[in-house]
């Protein structure tokens, strides 16, 4: 069955609407709140702008440590779906929460809201990835990850967009961003209502409520193979590779293109773009199976692009670009090929890898496993946080640092090759070597 086929069946397309509608939810309450702590809340709170956002990003990411553990296994105990409801009920609750932090403006209430957001979505990683390979066949695990994979990066994109543009309405107050917020929140629950049951495989489970505890239990059974502690490392990879990308586009434009909002967000766009059109070419260049043999090219490929992106340090734009002079001048056009690029092979990359975890885990396991793999996305991203703010601050500059994850991501492509022999052999049927 072609991928997109899958969206018609009532099977997949529930759970397919229920995630891009939470991922959006997130991002909008999210950028809108970065927004409303910019020009508002940093004047009320007397705290900086500054020291706001960057507290608001580590507190979403903090349930990710402490809860994964048990959101992994309570999707292996309970039948998932009627948890993916509970979980999306309690966002419609959260989500009134946050409204009424921004009436009352008290930043601490809305961190509080904003933690809460970051536990909603660190129970739903595990049931979400857990739950998909009992809908759709093993032919089609590829292209239910590609469509999820997609459906996240347009969430993401599209959110931060609304969120911004929503909490900038002037004369309405916070107004935009609680209606928004709710009125997705509604709808996700809805979708999520229509999604199939998915029986249980550990009913007999016990629960282990010590977070540390639990989490060191986790992460210690995940990695007891060394084929799945590969694919674990290789996708917790793409999600550094993914959020330092993220964070260096904004200020790449701003410095190379001297680019305004507008124009940094088409840049955004186009790594959008090219993770959609990576997701949907995972399943015909992967021929209906789960193809390991596409990830060393599409970590090249990664590579090779965002050489070409440090490359554009010596010809800078002399003039400001703007949406209007955009495609005129070859170094933003060149620029926005190169992120399209960068998006569609971390597409290829990370698709194959995602569901040859899902397919290969135990079943009674297999939420466990997504769960020690969400701790393991936000160690990586916490990390590259901490190299970008690192290399920056001993003066590196942006092409520059570009150039050091483009090199890094080939030194770790050679260990994943030389750790994995899968990889090689995959690679060598791929390439009819």
């Amino acid at each position: 069955m072609n991928q997109l086929q899958l969206l018609k069946t009532r099977r997949f397309w529930p759970l397919f609407a229920t995630q891009f509608f939470g991922a959006l939810n997130d991002n909008i309450y999210r950028f809108g709140l970065v927004i409303f702590i910019t020009f508002t809340l940093s004047e009320v709170s007397g705290i900086s702008a500054g020291s706001l956002v960057a507290l608001s990003g580590g507190i979403f990411i903090l349930p990710f440590f402490l809860f994964s553990a048990l959101a992994g296994q309570l999707a292996d105990k309970y039948e998932k779906s009627r948890l993916i409801r509970l979980i999306k009920l309690a966002e419609i609750i959260v989500m009134g929460m946050g409204a009424i932090g921004f009436y009352l403006k008290s930043a601490s209430f809305l961190l509080i809201v904003l933690f809460l957001m970051g536990t909603h979505s660190a129970f739903f990683g595990p049931l979400k990835y857990g739950i998909l390979p009992q809908l759709v066949g093993d032919d089609e695990l590829t292209g239910g990850n590609g469509l999820i994979q997609m459906a996240t990066y347009i969430a993401i994109l599209g959110g931060a967009a609304l969120g911004g543009v929503a909490a900038s309405i002037s004369g309405f107050g916070p107004l935009p961003v609680v209606l928004s917020v709710l009125g997705i929140a509604l709808v996700g629950w809805r979708c999520s209502c229509l999604i199939p049951e998915a029986a249980p495989f550990d009913a007999t489970l016990i629960l282990d409520f010590g977070i540390f505890r639990a989490t060191r239990t986790l992460l210690r059974d995940a990695v007891s193979s060394w084929e799945a502690a590969t694919l674990m490392l290789a996708i917790s990879w793409f999600w550094f590779l993914g959020a330092s990308f993220l964070s260096l586009v904004p200020a790449f434009g701003k410095e190379l293109l001297h680019a305004d909002e507008r124009t940094v967000t088409l840049l955004n766009a186009a790594f959008t773009v090219g993770i959609g059109l990576g997701s949907l070419a995972c399943e015909t260049l992967s021929r209906g199976r789960i193809e390991l043999g596409l990830m060393p090219l599409a970590a090249l490929g990664i590579s090779l692009f965002a050489l070409d992106v440090s490359f554009l340090e010596i010809s800078s734009a002399t003039t400001a670009v703007t949406m209007a002079n955009f495609w005129s001048v070859p170094i933003a056009g060149r620029c926005f090929f190169d992120l399209v690029g960068i998006g569609a092979c971390g597409a290829v990359y990370i698709v194959p890898l995602n569901a040859a975890l899902q397919a290969r885990s135990i079943p009674a396991r297999r939420a466990r496993v997504i769960g020690a793999l969400n701790v393991l996305n936000a160690l990586f991203m916490v990390a590259s946080a901490g190299l970008i703010a690192g290399l920056l601050a001993v003066g590196m500059t942006i092409p520059r640092i570009f150039f050091f994850v483009a090199a890094t991501n080939l030194v770790f492509l050679m260990a994943a090759l030389w750790r994995m022999p899968e990889f090689r052999v995959r690679l060598r049927a791929v390439l009819r070597l």
